[in-house]
Formats: structure tokens, C-alpha cells, sequence
């Protein structure tokens, strides 16, 4: 615990310090909005579960999303049979159900320093967790409705055609109607008409969600990290909470540097991954690891021979020019043939796709080996790991790296439905726990962790991609496999 309390503390000075350099090279870095504010400003599509699809030019088709993808203003989400969630700055989140389409029609920065954004629900659920970040605006529009959040607020918005229902997990949502102001307060739902401010009607009971554990359990990971006072003083505190739990600082013979776990000296930080095109900026890396944020944006990587590749904060924040500084190894060392990575030398034409996909390797990811195990797997360096749910990593990374693989006992969760039946939004929904099954609830039901019953259990469908254990990469469309392939652009 002192160790970590020291790891936090120190990262939490260097991130402060990275951000007070921090230079405009984002995709709108020479245009400001009427009102003074900067457009300097990146979000990060933090996690993807199934068919999730983003584009950011309107001129340009939908294209497969990848963990790790900046999103800017103007950015178009779609998800299908799957799920997703964005990561603010301040660790607020945003996350989307299936059949749904989401705008950023807001990303700045007031000249102050905090930040305005405005998301736009066209169709689908999405919930909303707001972080107790002072000063930061957020605005929820959908059809003729907007709403200002109030920081510490957690709420779920569902619509369907012109019918919308708003149900406030925590905090207050105040809104305005053709009859006067409306509050709808915690454990309280509004039904309402999209097209026009008629009075809204409050729901004589909370009905809850089958994405509602999903979402309990994702906004309770990223508040952790976000309540230790010693990171808020960042603006740039998203993905710190992925590096402390994927990872750790240790000294190996090179100065103190972070490394996932389950990554050997001869893991390639840049042998799998995407560079995504932004008009105005070029090329961005994009990272498919859990925690491949933060160590990408910000800071280097480093060689040390006998230990492979680290990463040492400091510097300054990159935008969209991402790559970094890095230190390659000398000349006989064991990592020598290591070659830095350099995006495509055109950008794409029209109806091309606006990512390339990099796979000088195969891209080893750790997951289920059967319904009740999990295999954690050396040079997965976290890929395929869910979040907090198989405890700490550590002890599994040092087996795996001895005997190249490390397995635990597990249970599939997924919560349930109200009419009984499992759907394919509730498979995304599924969550993996280290253990045996708890046991069943009332009327024979599997007790899914954490909501008091009423969930269910179901193993893994075959060739199923499993939420929370990362599933398979996904790769732009026309692009090499995970199987094979080399960088692009001249080496």
C-alpha cells in the first residue's frame, strides 16, 4: 500500500507537470469556438465490447472502433450488437448500450482550463457518470431536450422513437418544461416527449436496467482512482486507474519504469495496434492493450536490457501526435532488431479506411480456456484481461512469465432480464469472476455479484467475444489479420 501510495503520488506529479506543458497538436489545434474556448481537446473511447462502429468526418462510412481511439468533436458513435464506453479527462464516463448512436458535437477548453462537452443521444440508452469535478460543464442533448449535469451525477437515458425515460442513479437532474422547472432526484424516473418541453411524468417505480450491472461496476472502477485527491489536480487524469491495475513501477537495473504485467524483455510495445487518420493532425497511434492510454500520449518507452520495455512519465501531454519519444535498445542487445514505428506516408483517400492496421507479431490475448477457467497468457501484457475482477495480477504475471501461461477458476456472470429471457444485450452485458458460482437467489436464480440477486450465469457461447475480457482486436476494415503483417510506412 505505501508503495502504491507513492507510485500514485509521484505519477500524479508528473501527469500535473506534463499538463501545464501540454502543446496544441490535436486534430483543431488553430481554431477556437466564439466563445474563447479551445478546441484542443481529445476524449478516449475506453472500452469496446462487440459490434461498435465510429466515424469523424461525415463524408466518411462508419468504420469497426478499437479500444484506445481518440475521439474529438464531430465524433460519430454507432454501436450494434455491442457496447462501449468513453473516458473524460477527469475520469467521467460515458457509456453506450446496444442500438445506439451517439454525437460529440462539444469537446473545448475554457480559457480557465476546465472543459465543456456536449453529447448528443440520437437513438439507444446510454448512461452518463459524472466525476466531482468543479467547473467542468456537460450537456446532454436529445431531440429537442437539453440538459446541464451537475457534477457527481449518475444518470441512464433510454429512447425510443420519441419517447424518452431519464432515470437518476445519484444525484439531481433539474429540467425545463412548458409547465415550469422539473427535478427528478436519486432512485426516480421521467418519462417524457423528445419533440417538445411538455411536463414530464415521474414513474411511480424505478424500473431498473439489464445494462444497470454493467454500468454499476464500470463506474465504480473508474471512481477509485478518481477520488484520490493526489490525481484530481490533473486535467489529464483518464487511464491512470488502467496503468496501476495492469501494471507496476519497478526498478530493473534502468531506473524506475512501468510495465504491463504479463509482458517478458522480448514484449514489443508497438508490434500490435493502428495508426488512425484525423484530417488537421495526420496519423495517430492507437494502442489495443486495456492501459494503452496514458503510456501512449504521454511520457516514453525505454529499453532495458534484461527487463525489455518501460515506460517513464514526464514531458509533455501528446495529442493526436502520439508516438512519443522513445529510447531503442543498444546496438547487440537482445532487443536491437527494434525498429521505431512510422505511421503511413498518404493520407487516405475517400472510401478508404482511416486506420492501418500494424501486427508485426500475432497478438497473444489471455481469456477463457473453458467455461469455468481463465488462462492468463505471457506477452498478453494485459489483452483480454477484464477489469478488477480476477484481483491482483501480480503473482498470475510471474507464474505466467515462469511457465508461460497461469490459470484460475472462474464463473461467467450476466445480470437478468425482466421477462426471463437472455438476449444478446445481456451476453455483452456477461462479466467474469474469479471463483466458483456463488450459489442461486430466489426462484432458482443465479445471484449475480453486487446487485442483490436476480442476475444469471450462462458460460460462454462458442467463438463468443466475452465483455470485459477484451475480446478479439478489432481490425479496419481492408487491414491485415491479428495473425500476421508489418508495419507500415517506410522502416
Amino acid at each position: 500500500m505505501r508503495i502504491l501510495f507513492r507510485t500514485l503520488a509521484s505519477l500524479s506529479v508528473l501527469l500535473l507537470a506534463g499538463a501545464m506543458q501540454a502543446q496544441s497538436t490535436d486534430a483543431n489545434s488553430t481554431t477556437t469556438s466564439v466563445q474563447g474556448n479551445s478546441k484542443v481537446r481529445i476524449v478516449r473511447l475506453s472500452e469496446v465490447k462487440g459490434e461498435v462502429k465510429v466515424k469523424h468526418e461525415d463524408d466518411r462510412a462508419f468504420e469497426s472502433a478499437m479500444a484506445n481511439l481518440p475521439i474529438v468533436e464531430g465524433s460519430r458513435l454507432r454501436t450494434g450488437t455491442g457496447v462501449a464506453e468513453v473516458e473524460f479527462e477527469d475520469n467521467s464516463t460515458l457509456r453506450i448500450g446496444p442500438d445506439s448512436i451517439v454525437v460529440f458535437p462539444q469537446l473545448e477548453r475554457t480559457p480557465t482550463g476546465k472543459t465543456a462537452s456536449t453529447v448528443q443521444v440520437v437513438q439507444g440508452i446510454v448512461y452518463v457518470s459524472l466525476m466531482k469535478a468543479a467547473g467542468n460543464q456537460f450537456t446532454l442533448k436529445f431531440g429537442e431536450r437539453s440538459l446541464d449535469l451537475q457534477p457527481a451525477t449518475h444518470i441512464r437515458l433510454q429512447i425510443d422513437g420519441s419517447d424518452a425515460q431519464l432515470a437518476v442513479l445519484d444525484g439531481t437532474v433539474n429540467m425545463d418544461s412548458s409547465a415550469g422547472p422539473f427535478m427528478v432526484t436519486r432512485k426516480k424516473t421521467a418519462n417524457f416527449d423528445i419533440t417538445n418541453q411538455s411536463q414530464p411524468t415521474l414513474a411511480k417505480d424505478f424500473t431498473p436496467s439489464e445494462l444497470d450491472s454493467w454500468d454499476h461496476d464500470a463506474a465504480a472502477y473508474h471512481s477509485r482512482v478518481a477520488s484520490n485527491s493526489m490525481l484530481s489536480s490533473s486535467p489529464y487524469n483518464y487511464g491512470t486507474n488502467d496503468i496501476m491495475y495492469y501494471g507496476a513501477f519497478a526498478d530493473g537495473g534502468c531506473g524506475s519504469m512501468w510495465r504491463p504485467y504479463f509482458a517478458s524483455a522480448g514484449w514489443d510495445p508497438f508490434s500490435n495496434g493502428a495508426w488512425a487518420y484525423y484530417p488537421g493532425a495526420g496519423y495517430s497511434w492507437v494502442s489495443p492493450y486495456p492501459w494503452g492510454w496514458t503510456p501512449y500520449h504521454f511520457g516514453s518507452w525505454s529499453y532495458c536490457a534484461g527487463s525489455g520495455w518501460g515506460w517513464m512519465p514526464g514531458g509533455a501531454w501528446n495529442g493526436l501526435n502520439n508516438v512519443g519519444i522513445l529510447t531503442p535498445p543498444s546496438a547487440g542487445s537482445a532487443g536491437s532488431g527494434f525498429v521505431a514505428p512510422r505511421p503511413p506516408v498518404h493520407a487516405p483517400r475517400l472510401g478508404e479506411p482511416t486506420r492501418t492496421a500494424v501486427n508485426v507479431r500475432p497478438l497473444i490475448q489471455s481469456g477463457l480456456s473453458s467455461s469455468d477457467r481463465f488462462q492468463f497468457r505471457k506477452d498478453s501484457a494485459g489483452m483480454g484481461v477484464p477489469r478488477e475482477t480476477l484481483g491482483r495480477l501480480d503473482k498470475f504475471s510471474q507464474k505466467a512469465d515462469n511457465r508461460g501461461i497461469a490459470s484460475t477458476p472462474v464463473f461467467v456472470a450476466s445480470p437478468g432480464s425482466a421477462n426471463g429471457r437472455m438476449n444478446n444485450s445481456e451476453t455483452l452485458g456477461n462479466s467474469i469472476h474469479r471463483g466458483v458460482d456463488p450459489g442461486y437467489g430466489m426462484g432458482g436464480q443465479p445471484t449475480y455479484p453486487g446487485m442483490g440477486g436476480g442476475g444469471g450465469r450462462m458460460g460462454p457461447a462458442p467463438g463468443a467475444m466475452h465483455p470485459g475480457a477484451g475480446g478479439s482486436m478489432p481490425m479496419p476494415s481492408g487491414g491485415p489479420s491479428p495473425g500476421g503483417g508489418a508495419r507500415p510506412g517506410p522502416r
